[in-house]
């Protein structure tokens, strides 16, 4: 039994996260740069079982893709040219960046750790995933 992983990109900065082997708790793996993504996810599959990889579809408010698209989109096609046999999913990314904001609030994290982008896109793939995994136990 594998793990999923979640991405969510970035050109500058990209967050990675990943359920357990059982799929039921996801953890923050780390943020790379958006360039090493694919090669780090690759290496990352080599040493562990990988069942699906969830990529962040960022979207407008009115459901039309993001002018960002263009850019998830040749991320994908890299990381289907080092991983050809993986299935990679889209998953709607909107406000993921604002919930993890949230949650560090919530979580008491001082203002400074706040202000971590990596930490930022770290959290947001955790949201992505954990929103995915509810999705499909319904």
């Amino acid at each position: 039994m594998g793990r999923i992983m979640s991405v969510d990109y970035g050109r500058k900065r990209t967050g990675i996260a990943v359920t357990d082997k059982m799929k039921i708790i996801v953890n923050g793996l780390t943020t790379v740069s958006g360039s090493e993504a694919p090669q780090f996810i690759a290496d990352y599959a080599s040493k562990e079982k990988i069942d699906l990889i969830v990529v962040g579809l960022p979207k407008k408010m009115n459901n039309e893709p993001s002018d960002n698209m263009r850019n998830i989109e040749a991320f994908v096609n890299r990381l289907k040219k080092v991983l050809p046999a993986m299935d990679i999913e889209f998953y709607d990314e909107r406000f993921t960046s604002v919930m993890a904001h949230q949650a560090m609030i919530d979580g008491g994290l001082k203002k400074k750790r706040r202000q971590d982008k990596a930490l930022v896109d770290e959290i947001s793939a955790v949201l992505i995933l954990q929103s995915f995994l509810e999705r499909t136990k319904r």
